[in-house]
């Protein structure tokens, strides 16, 4: 799934679809980070980020927290992600 696959979920009227679209959107955006700072680490980035390789690596954390929350309130909600 990408971003741009969360579209019609982020724009629907039931909370269910939203918060569908929520998880998979910080789910995504986390690999992505990931992804990004494994490659600055291997030298294979194709560009120098304008922050420290320290403060990428302290957003995954919080990032890592909020997505296990949503991953527990879905599971108390029924919603299937």
């Amino acid at each position: 799934m990408e971003l741009k696959d969360t579209i019609d979920l982020m724009n629907s009227s039931d909370y269910k679809d939203r918060f569908k679209a929520e998880y998979w959107q910080v789910k995504i955006r986390l690999e992505k980070l990931r992804k990004m700072i494994a490659k600055w680490q291997a030298g294979t980035l194709g560009f120098t980020p304008s922050c420290s390789l320290k403060l990428l690596k302290e957003q995954v954390e919080p990032m890592q927290n909020y997505l296990d929350t949503l991953e527990v309130r879905a599971e108390m909600e029924g919603i299937s992600v």
